[in-house]
């Protein structure tokens, strides 16, 4: 990658990262402000953001409440601030305030490997050891033998099964085929508790990675119960070369300073957006890089191998409970194969790269890549939220 020293940052506005439909939509923020002494749970209201954390302290708490859409659209609130302010505000600057990543004591969680696309990658980082100069040839093999076998196919069924037989039986199965079309999916933690970076920040990319992409992806809020409240955006950065060279290390190929990114607010379920909206979600991915560099892409949660709230059961059941819920990525169809650097080498991130991941009904996501080793590092974790609470008489 090229020197992180001087990178353009996007402009954003209330216009660029809310919903098409945003005055319909019940709509969850997180600001940091200074004056309070930490984050406040707040409600979108057009371009107004209204501090809610006399109602509700934390995010999780607010979900919990059965009436919770009808408190952000009604609710009396506290101060307030413009959107377009929070989001002109520099990243990682403490002393103004600005948009926070909407969900706080929820486990990060995410689903890997759930479209059929991106499947195949996975087999192909896994092949080439995470050597990018021989995704073309090993990507050619794969696809010319495995590629039409796994269309339609329903994980864990016996058409699945009859799969894994004929892809032992040809030498190419692989640890990522089993969870793809398996009968469990994989589901892992990605992010530590409030680690998370919201819209107009920096995410970072370690140094060592020359492979590597963002991955768009729809995100479930779920409560302490196991139900889905609402949904909103992410990006799963990933270091493609670090996960294939050993699926073990998917802890460092994952979970790095500032490498997940949510937002720009959670929408919550209601009469006009439920479970059916969320399963039809087309997201939009725009990369920009500083030398006019544009790849685009989209994923569509209608092409998923396994059905949303099935990722939510192997998640949260009688098996593993989750106190103050979770925030669950649901994978991503979206696996950029186009060259950027040489022939045969395939996408990879330079620093200083816009990404924007959008969706009409969720807004838009939008980072700029770093090295993770200079993004802002994470300093407030549990003790200093509840020590902001307990300030503010919150607790």
């Amino acid at each position: 990658m090229e020197s992180a020293a001087a990178r353009p940052r996007p402009v954003l506005t209330a216009g660029t990262v809310l919903p098409e439909d945003a005055g319909r939509a019940a709509l969850v923020a997180r600001v940091h402000d200074p004056e309070a002494g930490g984050p406040c749970v707040a409600a979108v209201r057009g371009e107004r953001v209204v501090d809610l954390t006399a109602v509700a302290p934390t995010v999780s708490d607010l979900l919990e409440r059965d009436d919770a859409a009808e408190v952000v659209r009604e609710a009396d609130g506290g101060r307030a601030w413009r959107l377009d302010d929070l989001l002109g505000a520099p990243p990682g600057q403490g002393d103004v305030p600005h948009l926070l990543a909407p969900v706080d004591l929820q486990v990060v969680k995410a689903a890997g490997v759930t479209f059929a696309r991106s499947l195949l990658e996975r087999v192909i980082e896994e092949r080439t050891g995470g050597d990018p100069a021989q995704a073309a040839r090993v990507r050619e093999r794969v696809v010319r033998l495995v590629g039409g076998r796994l269309d339609g196919i329903r994980p864990g069924s016996p058409e699945a099964a009859k799969a894994k037989e004929l892809l032992l039986a040809e030498g190419l199965w692989s640890q990522y085929l089993e969870v793809g079309i398996g009968p469990d999916p994989e589901v892992f933690t990605k992010a530590p508790v409030l680690s998370a970076v919201g819209t107009g920040a920096d995410i970072g990319v370690l140094r060592a990675s020359v492979w590597n992409n963002p991955e768009p992806e729809a995100v479930l809020v779920v409560d302490s119960r196991g139900r889905v409240r609402g949904a909103t955006l992410g990006n799963d950065v990933n270091l493609r070369d670090v996960e294939g060279r050993s699926a073990l290390l998917l802890s460092r190929a994952k979970d790095n300073n500032a490498s997940c990114a949510i937002g720009p607010f959670v929408r919550l379920l209601d009469d006009g957006f439920g479970i059916d909206a969320v399963r039809g979600l087309d997201i939009d991915l725009r990369v920009e890089g500083p030398d006019g560099y544009v790849l685009r892409g989209r994923s569509s949660l209608r092409e998923i191998s396994r059905d949303v709230l099935d990722l939510v059961s192997a998640t949260y059941g009688a098996h593993h409970q989750y106190p103050d819920g979770f925030a669950l990525f649901t994978g991503t169809l979206f696996a950029p194969t186009e060259d950027r650097r040489a022939p045969g080498e395939g996408f990879t991130h330079e620093y200083g790269d816009t990404v924007r991941i959008s969706s009409p009904r969720l807004g838009a996501l939008v980072n700029t890549v770093v090295p993770s080793e200079e993004a802002p590092p994470w300093t407030s974790g549990v003790r200093a939220l509840m020590r902001s609470l307990a300030r503010r008489g919150l607790l």
